[in-house]
C-alpha cells in the first residue's frame, strides 16, 4: 500500500531545500520512517484488518445468501413437488369421478331404454286392449241397437196392425152409418118406416 506524506513533511520540504547542505532522500525516508513510520504501519494494520473483516463479512455474506438461496430452492422444490402431488391426485380423483359419471350415464341411458320399450310394449298392449274393449262395445251395442230394432219394428208391426184393424172397424162403422142413413132417409121418405127402423137398432 502507497505511503502518504505529512502535510508537515510537505511544509518542510521547501525549506530543505534551501538549505545549501541537504540530505541526500534515503535520510529523508529513515527521517520519516523514524516519525512516522509507527503511525502508518498502524494505519496500515488497521486498513488490513478492515479489509479482511471486509472480505470475510462479504464471504459469510456470501455463505448465508447461498444457504437462505438453498433453502428457497429446496422449500421451492418441496411445494412444487406437493403441488405435483395434489394434480396428480386431482387429477386421478376426476378421472375416477368422469368414469364414475360415464358409468352412471350409460346405466341411466340402458334404464331409459328398457324403459321405453316397456312403455311401447305397454302401449302396444293398451292399445290392443282398447281395440279389443271398442270392438266388444261396438258389438254389444250392435247387438242393442239390433234387440232396439227388432223391438220397434214389432211395436211398428203391432200398431199398424191396429191399425189396421181400427181402420176394418172404422170402415165397418162407416158401412153401418151409412146403411143406417140409408134407411133413415128412406123412412123418411116414406113417413111409416122410422119406428120400425128404431126398433131394430
Amino acid at each position: 500500500m502507497a505511503k502518504t506524506e505529512s502535510p508537515r513533511t510537505i511544509a518542510a520540504a521547501p525549506l530543505s531545500a534551501d538549505v545549501p547542505h541537504a540530505e541526500p532522500p534515503e535520510s529523508l525516508d529513515k527521517v520519516r520512517d523514524i516519525l512516522f513510520g509507527g503511525q502508518m504501519r498502524a494505519v496500515e494494520g488497521r486498513l488490513q484488518a478492515l479489509e479482511e473483516r471486509l472480505l470475510h463479512e462479504q464471504a459469510q455474506m456470501r455463505a448465508d445468501l447461498g444457504k437462505q438461496i438453498s433453502r428457497l430452492e429446496a422449500e421451492a422444490r418441496r411445494e412444487l413437488q406437493a403441488l405435483t402431488e395434489q394434480v396428480t391426485a386431482d387429477r386421478a380423483k376426476s378421472s375416477e369421478e368422469l368414469t364414475a359419471l360415464g358409468a352412471d350415464l350409460r346405466d341411466g341411458l340402458r334404464s331409459l331404454e328398457k324403459r321405453h320399450v316397456r312403455l311401447e310394449e305397454m302401449g302396444g298392449a293398451a292399445d290392443a286392449e282398447l281395440r279389443d274393449s271398442i270392438l266388444e262395445q261396438s258389438r254389444a251395442v250392435s247387438a242393442q241397437i239390433e234387440r232396439l230394432s227388432q223391438r220397434v219394428s214389432a211395436d211398428l208391426n203391432r200398431e199398424v196392425s191396429g191399425l189396421r184393424h181400427d181402420k176394418a172397424d172404422v170402415s165397418a162403422l162407416v158401412g153401418i152409418f151409412s146403411d143406417m142413413a140409408g134407411r133413415l132417409g128412406e123412412s123418411i121418405g116414406n113417413g111409416t118406416a122410422a119406428p120400425r127402423d128404431s126398433t131394430r137398432s
